[in-house]
């Protein structure tokens, strides 16, 4: 069983935000890390890009796939997880602990379309 932190929120496509004011720190989710496998590349974008809920901002590159990263939330990257650039493995080592983007989110009601952590151990186990 895939690890699922409480009070995180998750979307459908395994990403998850952990919210710490009106920031949004969003990586992908362990399961998404175990599917993946090997990760070998993290597609980053830039500081200001705008992000919007549902859309893509990046992508996961492992030894078996590649996986589009869609973002939970909108708003603009105010910080990017650089230390992915040089070791991307540390998503396998702990998907929670590297985040991918931070986020000063533009519209905070949009969390209430994502899950929380037992509505996504429940969607994990479909």
């Amino acid at each position: 069983m895939a690890k699922v932190i409480e009070g995180l929120y998750y979307s459908e496509s395994h990403e998850y935000v952990r919210v710490e004011g009106n920031f949004g720190f969003i990586g992908i989710t362990d399961y998404a890390q175990n599917a993946l496998g090997n990760v070998v590349y993290v597609d980053l974008p830039d500081v200001d890009d705008e992000v919007t809920a549902g859309e893509e901002f990046g992508a996961v590159e492992s030894v078996k796939a590649a996986s589009d990263l869609m973002s939970p939330v909108s708003g603009t990257i105010v910080e990017v997880n650089e230390a992915l650039d040089d070791q991307p493995e540390l998503v396998n080592q702990d998907a929670f602990a590297n985040w991918i983007i931070k986020v000063e989110m533009s519209d905070k009601s949009e969390l209430d379309d994502l899950m929380d952590a037992k509505a996504y151990a429940a969607f994990c186990e479909k």
